[in-house]
């Protein structure tokens, strides 16, 4: 059956029950959008709002094959396995984007018989928030042309704005434009846009921790420089607050459950490849509030998602993670094995040995951050004995827990021996000894190396000569102790996803690094890598409909 069909046959909790049944919530306290969704009201509940925090489990993955190796499912499994231990527990995800939801991967809320619902809903509009981001982003480059066309009081350098419009589809057409031609229309300028979770917006959405810290990381926002080099805030357009009334009501988590009505935060969504891949920290901090147990994720693989949340999202929101767990397919491990796409079902335990060096290398990073790790191995049905067998025992000679889930096809019950294991690798690491992996004292470039040498397992980083001036430029305006986010594939620890498995000795090349001031750090972008992505040869929207009841088909 697929994922819609089992979505839709989901018998639903109101969402105002769901909150007083399993988080003790008054409805005044969710404002209901429609029977299924709703955003908390955080300014009602202060009072639950400042106890001790619960335990905080990320869930990260290996290096990924095209179509992802089901962390965001295990996510919402391991959530209803802890529930099927009788512990109070919630999720935390990204909402999905619209640009694989009709591009390659598909929507991001789980699967199978682990998924949150209502399915349709979340991966489409949802509660409006992307388009929110999308509007106070496309807001704010309205007024910067405006602000050209009425005379330029700033004396704004044309040639130096650097903010870009956004639009949450994928669509590579978009990436280089010029705007404000034709008569009337302002003056011509190259432009571009870059995917709505791919926006500085998004990020500081996400990383903002209430409604005024919002204004003031909008107001940061660089959007370009003057004549004299200097550079131009949001705020000395008068943007920033426009743009947080735009998203005052966004910035209120999102509340949904999954098919066994455990309950789940779905709010915010930067990509991992290309921004720091985590949900909103209002989110995360609100549930560990809310519930003992708190499972997130955070985008691709660890090299990715995992060292961003780690080093970008933990230091700034001052969270301290408790157990990490990395999501592994033997299909993955025989694709990083050097096997093609079309081969993956076929059995190969060498490959699988080949392989596996992917997943010892993602252990090792884990590790370098004090975090204790479990394996979990999602299960396929194209999987054997054999290859599962030789897994377990490859994870024992490191020390590490493996646990086969079945939450895809079982549901909570298929994910709660992972759930028990977790929960002794937390019991076993009573003192948390996480770490982030740089000081933020040292250069960019140092930590651009760091990360390079220690989590990617780079030789060199060269940096173009546009990045140099840029690194300068940027050091000279005091962003010089921003952390970094690194813009990579997701596919190889390289620049190059063709280079898979545990690739070593390279040349990391960054192409150019820019500033995300209201956000609070740094990105630098690797060889080719996009900001808008494009869609495949056959996109998923090609089979996506309405049926004759109105009901959505092929969306997964």
């Amino acid at each position: 059956m697929k994922d819609i069909e089992i979505a839709r046959q989901a018998k639903l909790i109101p969402i105002q029950d769901l909150a007083a049944d399993r988080l003790g919530l008054s409805p005044e306290q969710v404002i209901p959008y429609g029977r299924w969704k709703g955003k908390l009201d955080l300014a009602s509940m202060p009072d639950r709002l400042t106890g001790p925090e619960g335990k905080l489990i990320l869930v990260t993955a290996i290096s990924p094959t095209p179509a992802g190796e089901g962390k965001t499912t295990t996510t919402v499994g391991l959530g209803d396995g802890l529930s099927r231990l009788g512990k109070k527990a919630m999720i935390c995800l990204r909402e999905p984007s619209l640009g694989p939801s009709f591009g390659l991967k598909g929507g991001a809320a789980g699967g199978g018989r682990s998924q949150v619902v209502p399915m349709d809903e979340i991966n489409l509009h949802f509660t409006g928030d992307f388009h929110a981001i999308t509007a106070a982003n496309n807001l704010l480059s309205a007024m910067i042309d405006n602000h050209l066309h009425w005379g330029n009081e700033l004396n704004l350098d044309p040639r130096e704005i650097s903010w870009r419009r956004a639009m949450d589809l994928n669509d590579r057409s978009l990436r280089e434009v010029v705007t404000g031609l034709g008569r009337g229309n302002g003056f011509p300028c190259e432009t571009g846009f870059n995917i709505t979770v791919a926006s500085e917006v998004m990020a500081i959405f996400c990383l903002a921790k209430d409604l005024e810290d919002l204004r003031l990381r909008l107001g940061r926002i660089v959007i370009g420089r003057n004549r004299s080099k200097m550079n131009v805030l949001a705020s000395d357009l008068k943007a920033h607050g426009a743009m947080t009334a735009l998203l005052k009501d966004a910035l209120n988590p999102n509340l949904v459950q999954t098919l066994e009505h455990t309950p789940a935060l779905v709010h915010g969504g930067p990509f991992a490849n290309i921004a720091h891949g985590c949900n909103s920290v209002i989110a995360t901090k609100t549930a560990l509030q809310l519930a003992d147990f708190v499972v997130t994720e955070a985008g691709f693989g660890a090299d990715l998602g995992a060292e961003k949340f780690f080093n970008i999202k933990c230091r700034k929101a001052k969270l301290t993670p408790n157990a990490a767990v990395v999501v592994a397919t033997i299909r993955a491990l025989k694709y990083h094995g050097g096997l093609s796409l079309k081969e993956l079902r076929q059995e190969d335990p060498a490959a699988v040995r080949r392989g596996f060096e992917n997943l010892k290398r993602h252990l090792e990073n884990i590790a370098r951050f004090g975090v204790p790790a479990v394996v979990a191995l999602n299960a396929f049905d194209s999987d054997t004995k054999e290859e599962n067998e030789l897994v377990f025992s490859l994870c024992r000679g490191l020390g590490v827990p493996c646990v086969s889930a079945t939450h895809w096809a079982e549901g909570g019950i298929g994910a709660a021996p992972l759930a028990e294991a977790v929960l002794q690798v937390m019991a076993e690491d009573r003192e948390s000894a996480f770490k982030p992996l740089y000081p933020l004292e040292v250069s960019p470039l140092e930590k651009i190396r760091t990360i390079a040498r220690e989590i990617y397992r780079a030789d060199e980083v060269t940096l173009s000569s546009e990045a140099e001036s840029q690194l300068a430029s940027l050091e000279k305006d005091g962003f010089g102790d921003f952390p970094v986010c690194i813009a990579k594939t997701p596919y190889s620890f390289s620049a190059d996803p063709e280079k898979r498995g545990a690739v070593s000795g390279f040349t990391l090349p960054i192409r150019e690094v820019r500033v995300s001031a209201g956000a609070g750090f740094l990105v630098a972008v690797t060889g080719d890598t996009m900001t808008m992505p494009g869609l495949p040869r056959r996109p998923a929207a090609e089979g996506i409909d309405v049926d004759a009841e109105g009901h959505i088909v092929g969306l997964s």
